[in-house]
């Protein structure tokens, strides 16, 4: 028997090397797995319909381009990620139209008003 043909024999170092490298295959291709077979289109925000006036409480609610505005004082508005909105009023609520949210802020404020926009640093 000449040496190019005799096998090496195998050693537990070469054993336990080809058993983790099989298992760090296995758990990088089941973890890869999901991510590639995603393949739907991403969802796009459609935005709210803008420009809608109402009386909610006998508090007049105007939303539009400007922003929202509470008897003519404007609410600082937040537009998240997913589409909704949420306010300085109730930051720990997210509302699916500004409408919705300038009647829940309406709720929160009571008989009170809310202040007029300080002027903004430098201006």
């Amino acid at each position: 028997m000449s040496a190019a043909t005799a096998a090496a024999p195998l050693t537990r170092r070469a054993l336990l090397r080809t058993a983790f490298t099989a298992a760090v295959l296995a758990g990088t291709g089941a973890a890869l797995a999901p991510v590639l077979r995603a393949r739907r289109p991403r969802q796009t925000l459609t935005p709210a319909p803008l420009a809608e006036e109402e009386t909610y409480r006998g508090r007049h609610i105007a939303v539009d381009v400007a922003g929202v505005r509470i008897d003519g004082r404007p609410l600082h508005v937040m537009r998240r990620a997913d589409g909704s909105y949420l306010s300085g009023i109730n930051h720990f609520q997210s509302y699916p139209t500004p409408l919705e949210l300038a009647r829940a802020a309406v709720d929160e404020l009571g008989t009170a008003q809310l202040a007029f926009a300080a002027p903004h640093h430098g201006g």
